[in-house]
């Protein structure tokens, strides 16, 4: 089976594996949850602003250490072939271990095991339930920390992968160093990474 639409009137798309590799290349912004294409929300300015703060400020230790590679959405981690189920986090870290195949990766559109790191940025309208989800999806994957952050709260979130789920290694805001297990002697606090907002309301430059 190709792809294929169930009741119309819902415009619902299903895919198993061989319909999924053959979706169209300009359908990018998506996840797969049990064959079911789900488009994703366009993220707002406020949630563009802060990846792109993520970006320069852990990108600039990760390149001067020489740790990996910070990427970000979209891209597609698949949870399981069958039924079909896909993530996107916002960023990613993946380790110079993990890429030791680089030539090879570099040209994948699609990865099948875990990034050390995801980053997610919250959405006000994300429920528990769909946290929760996305979470055990992560899990499965094998992600071994994930950051949630939450931006009308101005704080981020530190889980750690335990057998039995992740735990919450704590939230951090203001001056509070964020306490990252895989990026080990990041100096970076939430303060820095929510100051832009501040900046562009005072009307900065960012």
């Amino acid at each position: 089976m190709a792809i294929t639409t169930a009741q119309p009137s819902t415009q619902r798309t299903l895919v198993d594996w061989e319909g999924y590799l053959s979706l169209p290349e300009d359908l990018t912004h998506y996840e797969i949850i049990d064959g079911e294409v789900k488009p994703l929300a366009t993220p707002t300015l406020k949630h563009q602003t802060i990846v792109v703060k993520l970006i320069e400020q852990l990108g600039s230790f990760v390149n001067a250490k020489k740790l990996g590679r910070l990427l970000t959405a979209p891209f597609d981690f698949v949870v399981r072939r069958a039924p079909v189920r896909t993530r996107q986090p916002d960023l990613f870290f993946l380790s110079r271990e993990r890429l030791q195949d680089w030539e090879q990766l570099q040209n994948q559109p699609r990865l099948e095991f875990a990034p050390d790191l995801v980053i997610e940025i919250l959405s006000p309208s994300d429920s528990y339930s769909y946290w929760s989800e996305k979470l055990q999806d992560y899990h499965a994957l094998g992600v071994p920390e994930v950051w949630a952050v939450d931006i009308e709260k101005r704080a981020i979130e530190v889980l750690a992968r335990e057998a039995s789920g992740y735990r919450t290694v704590g939230w951090f805001s203001g001056e509070q160093a964020v306490a990252s297990q895989v990026l080990s002697g990041l100096a970076l606090t939430p303060a820095q990474v929510f100051s832009v907002l501040d900046e562009l309301e005072q009307g900065g430059e960012g």
